[in-house]
């Protein structure tokens, strides 16, 4: 969240700066719901934006929209592998990613348009991109990332709340999420040998996500979708 939302939540006495999280009270309970809120906000802007850009351009430039909130057990891992203290002010200031939002696309480009219209969306705030579709990570692993700062209205205050925007291809997101649950889900570990592997299946799926791509424009044409501020 912003530095104005922290302020708003303290003066409404949601939560002091130094107190300490406990994920039972109604305080922790009660943030969440305000996370909750900006995840929603987001998938409704998204879901406007998929009506929108097929109605005027009969495409589908959003295959699926997914969204979770991180459970309490993975905020608190999060905060004490950064080496946070564990603390509301911490919490709000530093884990960004509380709130996610996936956009799932059809094609490679598709990411970079719908990276487009968010930025365009004058209700949102873009705080921080990262681009690992053209800049992987080691793992092999690619999405764009956003940091969006949401409105929300709390309490007759208007809050704006951090939510992270993953979006990808149809392709990468299968890649993802086995490579996920293979490494943090399985019980029997994650050797360098499978790393190794998903690591050639990620170079794989690139290629296949650009051969998809160019046989699409070659019958279809390239999609000039034109991003206006909504």
């Amino acid at each position: 969240m912003s530095k104005r939302t922290t302020e708003l939540v303290k003066k409404d006495n949601l939560l002091s700066e130094n107190k300490d999280i406990d994920v039972k009270e109604d305080h922790f309970k009660e943030l969440m719901s305000i996370y909750e809120a900006a995840m929603d906000k987001m998938t409704m802007y998204l879901n406007e934006i998929k009506r929108d850009v097929k109605k005027f351009y009969d495409y589908d430039v959003i295959d699926h929209i997914s969204s979770r909130l991180k459970s309490p057990e993975s905020i608190i891992t999060k905060m004490e592998k950064k080496g946070y203290e564990l603390n509301y002010k911490e919490l709000i200031e530093n884990i960004h990613d509380v709130a996610g939002v996936r956009v799932v696309c059809p094609l490679k480009d598709d990411i970079y348009k719908m990276k487009e219209i968010i930025s365009n969306i004058d209700e949102i705030k873009v705080l921080e991109e990262v681009d690992y579709v053209s800049k992987p990570k080691k793992s092999g692993y690619r999405s764009y990332h956003m940091i969006c700062s949401v409105p929300v209205e709390y309490k007759d205050n208007l809050l704006y709340v951090n939510v992270e925007v993953q979006i990808r291809t149809m392709a990468m997101d299968f890649w993802a999420t086995l490579e996920h649950r293979m490494k943090y889900k399985s019980s029997v570990g994650y050797s360098e040998e499978c790393s190794k592997e998903f690591i050639k299946f990620a170079k794989t799926i690139t290629s296949l996500d650009n051969k998809i791509e160019k046989l699409y424009e070659k019958q279809h044409g390239k999609n000039n979708i034109v991003v206006l501020k909504r």
